[in-house]
């Protein structure tokens, strides 16, 4: 099954019904465990999320098919951040895929392979497209020109998009928009996102034209997709289990 290309078979979970998992509605007793549980755990993982970015994705095998995602961004270091993708900012929204951010300095540590499957940003945050909503420019400045040098690897579990109401089949590679016909975020998607939070994306843009660009927008083998219009679509295919694991 090529479930990051193709439509899984109908199911319960892919049938209408507004999108939701399907479920019964969360009872008391679990509302009461999870208050206490956060009360007595630590949580330092989640709570280590300092960043909500709103933007715009598109599948690599399909970037016409594209979603507005929401980046949770926790810093490990200056160099490499992670971000839990959610299709939202509303209290019930679905955890869609992880993104992986890293500095030029550690992408161009990455075999040519390896390259491919990650994308640039700088004309994400240079086009206004990268959002931080309710923060204002003076305080976003700073991250913007670190963020537009820097690199990510977008895998979506969760194709909402599609309509399924639980994460089905094989995860999905993403990429970032770009200043390319092939590669244009709907005026429409935008639109709505813009109304939502009351800003202006063309203002933004306006805004960022002091944004560092770095000196080599593509670097490496990134944004292979667009250098030679083609994708990643990922395969489910059975396989001989190993007798004995290739590395320790």
């Amino acid at each position: 099954m090529a479930s990051s290309d193709d439509k899984p078979v109908p199911t319960p979970a892919s049938a209408s019904g507004g999108g939701a998992p399907p479920g019964q509605p969360t009872t008391v007793a679990s509302k009461v465990l999870d208050m206490g549980v956060a009360a007595m755990q630590s949580l330092q993982p989640v709570k280590q999320v300092k960043q909500h970015a709103c933007t715009f994705a598109l599948y690599a095998h399909d970037p016409k098919r594209q979603l507005e995602t929401h980046h949770y961004v926790s810093r490990l270091n200056q160099d490499f951040l992670q971000c839990a993708v959610y299709n939202s900012d509303a209290a019930d929204a679905r955890l869609i895929g992880v993104e992986y951010i890293v500095s030029r300095k550690v992408f161009d540590t990455l075999p040519a392979e390896e390259q491919r499957l990650w994308h640039s940003h700088a004309h994400e945050i240079r086009a206004g497209l990268w959002a931080s909503p309710r923060v204002p420019g003076m305080l976003e400045k700073p991250e913007l020109d670190n963020l537009a040098a820097t690199l990510g690897k977008f895998w979506c579990t969760w194709q909402v998009d599609r309509g399924d109401r639980l994460p089905l089949g094989a995860p999905a590679l993403m990429v970032s928009p770009q200043a390319d016909p092939a590669a244009t975020v709907r005026p429409g998607l935008v639109r709505k996102r813009d109304d939502r939070y009351g800003f202006s994306t063309e203002e933004l843009r306006a805004g960022r034209g002091d944004v560092e660009a770095p000196a080599e927008e593509h670097p490496g083998q990134a944004d292979y997709w667009l250098r030679h219009r083609k994708g990643f679509a990922v395969d489910v295919v059975p396989h001989e289990m190993k007798r004995h694991a290739p590395f320790p």
